[in-house]
């Protein structure tokens, strides 16, 4: 592993460690050096699976799913083909050949489309384009980012819902598997994503359709040792967005969460040993654990805190709760989140009617719960006009050093002097960053250097005020064996 810092809690754990460079040339010099078995290329992120058809042709054995199928599920054009030949629903998808294609393509399925290059880690290029000209943009991008690998273009689906499925496999059969979801919509990272875990709001149909489709995928795989699927919902209907044939960041968080150790499980399935299933019901689970993102946006001069379809997070924490929102706020304080106690002020500035609308229940909570609102002038003449909420009108920005002309409060100002405990800043349903800087981009900066507590996303935002409205800001920290603790009906070992 050639960043220390990941081994460096743990420098008992093997024999020998190399802090080298992770190419192929390095692995195959330590693969002969050592006069190793095999090779296991599933927990080491992204680079190993990009190097594993190249060890293979080269002689090394590979552990677990082999480099061939591996490569079948990394290129997205031989997944999407795979997927299509299974009769299993995918979003419409096209491999780029020509920007004329790709706009073709486009105008027929409609916009927005995801632009997403093959062999990449965190999101890296993937783009949502709205227009032709974003498109061109991100087409051109990805083509550098991707190399030599194929760049898919598929129709981007809004306001459905994103799931986790991970899950061991043996021989493409499934041992064990959890079904987490994402409290925000697709379209944002699932590195920078909340993660509920067991699922909380799935339909039964969903998680059949969801268990169905990742055990049709792990036998035409072959898959053995760890994977991650990642699925799409909208009402009923399930669409699958990519395989990764690796463990994936939420891997340690679903083991710590069910009490069962998965990457243990897929060790010996990949060593060829015995490897029986864990007795896991994940109905029978009397806790709900959540996973929240942890951003250095403070050490990022310039950079916007927004979440999108790459990935920003630098490190996650995870918290238990009795319900998805205490657990929820738990998560929040975790990662230094602060509560709006100071002066009980929250500034809310939505773009859409559409996330207004979805926000308005949230407003009145937080209104009833005696916070002094403050929104930028669009958003506070709708709660006023709507719903009556004496929402303080503040001016938005319109350049880094607009703090108003005195006649009204400015927005810029309220945050930078400290009359502001919680900026709520949902920008415009697309989340797609541009060169342009935005009032909105403005506020959230200043907020981050400030230290200022912001929300980016509709949902966190009204789970937000529900979990306050419950009073979970109230409960005390609890120890991870007080929730194992708790008498279950069901399995035990």
């Amino acid at each position: 592993n050639y960043n220390p810092e990941t081994v460096s809690t743990d420098y008992d754990e093997s024999d020998r460690l190399y802090f080298e460079e992770l190419s192929l040339e390095r692995t195959l010099d330590i693969y002969e050096r050592e006069g190793v078995g095999g090779v296991i290329v599933s927990v080491g992120g992204q680079i190993p699976n990009n190097i594993a058809c190249h060890l293979s042709d080269n002689g090394a054995k590979i552990l677990g799913t082999s480099a061939r199928d591996i490569e079948r599920a990394e290129d997205r054009r031989q997944f999407s083909d795979m997927l299509d030949t299974m009769g299993i629903d995918q979003p419409a998808w096209s491999v780029l050949r020509t920007q004329e294609e790709a706009s073709e393509f486009a105008n027929k399925v409609g916009y927005p489309v995801l632009v997403r290059p093959s062999f990449v880690l965190s999101g890296a290029a993937m783009r949502v384009a709205l227009n032709e000209e974003q498109l061109k943009n991100f087409l051109e991008l990805a083509a550098e980012v991707a190399d030599d690998k194929p760049v898919v273009v598929t129709k981007f689906i809004l306001g459905a819902k994103e799931i986790e499925f991970d899950a061991v496999a043996n021989k493409g059969t499934i041992l064990n598997y959890a079904i987490g979801e994402h409290l925000e919509n697709a379209g944002v990272h699932s590195g920078d994503a909340t993660v509920i875990l067991p699922a909380q709001k799935l339909y039964v149909n969903t998680i059949r359709h969801v268990k169905r489709y990742a055990s049709a995928i792990a036998k035409s795989l072959d898959i053995t040792g760890p994977f991650n699927i990642q699925f799409m919902a909208k009402g009923n209907q399930v669409q699958v967005i990519e395989c990764n044939l690796r463990a994936s960041r939420t891997f340690p968080f679903v083991s710590k969460t069910l009490k069962n150790n998965f990457i243990s499980l897929a060790t010996r399935a990949m060593c060829g040993l015995p490897a029986k299933p864990y007795r896991i019901s994940l109905l029978d689970i009397d806790y709900v654990c959540v996973k929240a993102p942890m951003f250095s946006f403070t050490r990022l001069r310039g950079a916007d805190p927004t979440l999108g379809v790459e990935m920003s997070s630098t490190g996650e924490v995870a918290c238990y709760g009795s319900s998805a929102h205490e657990a929820f706020l738990q998560a929040l304080l975790a990662t230094n989140f602060k509560l709006p106690e100071r002066n009980r002020s929250i500034l809310v500035s939505i773009a859409s009617d559409e996330y207004r609308y979805e926000f308005a229940d949230a407003a009145n909570i937080l209104k009833k719960l005696g916070y002094k609102l403050y929104g930028t002038p669009g958003t506070a003449k709708y709660y006023n006009d709507k719903f009556d909420l004496g929402f303080i009108s503040a001016s938005k920005p319109e350049n880094e050093d607009d703090f108003g002309d005195g006649a009204e409060l400015s927005a810029l100002t309220e945050i930078r002097s400290d009359n502001i405990d919680l900026l709520i800043n949902i920008s415009e349903g697309s989340e797609v960053r541009t060169d342009e800087i935005t009032s909105g981009y403005i506020m959230r900066r200043a907020a981050v250097d400030f230290g200022v507590s912001l929300i980016t996303n509709v949902k966190c935002a009204v789970f937000f005020a529900e979990a306050m409205e419950k009073k979970h800001d109230k409960f005390p920290s609890r120890h991870i064996q007080e929730f194992y603790d708790i008498p279950t009906i069901g399995w035990s070992e």
